[in-house]
């Protein structure tokens, strides 16, 4: 009898958790119609309360992926799957591409018209996302900057670099210099697939594999592990970004990161200390490296008495305090 009740309780339970979970994802299902068919980008409402819904799908390999006007080659088994893989990473590496979303919203303005300016097709901005998340970083081989340019070839391109002064972290400068980095190799190359590739692993490698493995083309070269998947991972972060809903990214107008709106004033001189400068101009230290985060000195010798273009904060840009 014991053992008939247990039973009894344990397929009632059972059956109402499936009832629980059928209802949710009927309203979770239901909302997220709701949201693609009015082309909400908000945040989707679900039956637990959250905002962050949980629909893991496999992404659609069947529509045709470029990358700056040249075709992913559908018919490669092997490219779309490599494709394949990096679309699933970025699309489910929630916090990471959530935060490149709210800041391209800030850089991608400054980014692009140089590109264009420049001759530089506009897909390459996603070369800055997947190198840094469009962040100043530096990483473990000392590339710094949005650009992530080591430093001979910083200097190679007229990017100033030294004790006080490092504009691999000036962000129109070094991405002029990564402009010319590029099409000095899609002159060489005759293919921007093949330029970003030498962005990542250097042209004279990528020249060197091209003839010992014969290949005409990135997806038939036989690469290391991180060149093997880094023109696909443009390429992923390219669709994510470009149709965020479509790989269930939801992100509000006001949730994206603001452009820096800024005045500029000319220094030609030594400054003593930044922070009085930043004081005489009625902002902060911090918001003056936020602004200008090529000063990595809290002074400015500059006895070549140089002219640099200083970005000083707006009024609604600064800080409550002020």
């Amino acid at each position: 009898m014991k053992h008939f009740l247990r039973a009894g309780i344990v397929g009632f339970s059972l059956a109402i958790a499936l009832v629980i979970f059928a209802a949710f994802h009927q309203n979770q299902g239901s909302a997220m119609q709701q949201a693609a068919g009015s082309g909400a980008q908000g945040p989707v409402a679900t039956a637990s309360g959250t905002n962050l819904p949980q629909v893991i799908t496999s992404v659609n390999l069947t529509r045709d992926y470029h990358f700056a006007g040249e075709p992913v080659p559908k018919g490669n088994f092997d490219a779309m799957e490599r494709l394949d893989r990096e679309l699933s990473v970025n699309s489910y590496w929630h916090s990471s591409t959530l935060l490149n979303l709210k800041a391209s919203k800030r850089f991608f303005p400054v980014i692009e018209p140089i590109l264009r300016e420049n001759g530089v097709p506009d897909d390459l901005k996603y070369i800055a996302v997947i190198e840094s998340n469009l962040r100043n970083e530096v990483s473990p081989a000392g590339a710094r900057g949005i650009w992530q340019f080591m430093k001979p070839t910083a200097e190679h391109y007229g990017l100033e670099i030294n004790a006080e002064v490092d504009e691999r972290l000036h962000l129109e400068k070094a991405t002029v210099a990564a402009s010319r980095y590029l099409k000095d190799y899609y002159d060489e190359f005759g293919s921007w697939t093949l330029a970003a590739a030498a962005y990542n692993m250097g042209g004279p490698r990528v020249k060197k594999y091209l003839q010992e493995q014969k290949a005409k083309s990135y997806y038939d070269l036989n690469l290391g592990s991180e060149t093997s998947r880094y023109v696909f991972r443009i390429i992923a972060m390219k669709e994510i970004m470009q149709d965020p809903v479509a790989y269930g990214f939801y992100v509000q107008p006001d949730e994206l990161y603001k452009p820096l709106e800024y005045t500029t004033v000319t220094v030609d001189t030594a400054v003593g200390s930044w922070a009085d400068f930043a004081e005489a101009h009625g902002t902060t230290y911090r918001m003056l490296k936020v602004f200008n985060p090529w000063l990595i000195d809290h002074k400015l010798t500059n006895r070549s008495r140089k002219k640099y273009e200083i970005k000083l904060p707006v009024e609604h840009t600064r800080s409550a305090d002020h």
